[in-house]
């Protein structure tokens, strides 16, 4: 088994911390940018059927 330190782990999680920080953060901007692109299309085909 291999011993880094208190500082090692410190390190790994403040790196695992900013990953899983950063990945949310682009799911919630994809969401929240994308989300009108499709809506927004729909939204004329359904004025272009009635």
């Amino acid at each position: 088994m291999q011993d880094n330190g208190i500082f090692g782990n410190l390190w790994a999680a403040l790196g695992m911390g900013a990953y899983y920080t950063a990945l949310i953060w682009i799911n919630v901007l994809l969401v929240s940018f994308l989300t009108p692109l499709f809506i927004i299309p729909l939204t004329w085909l359904q004025d272009r059927k009635r």
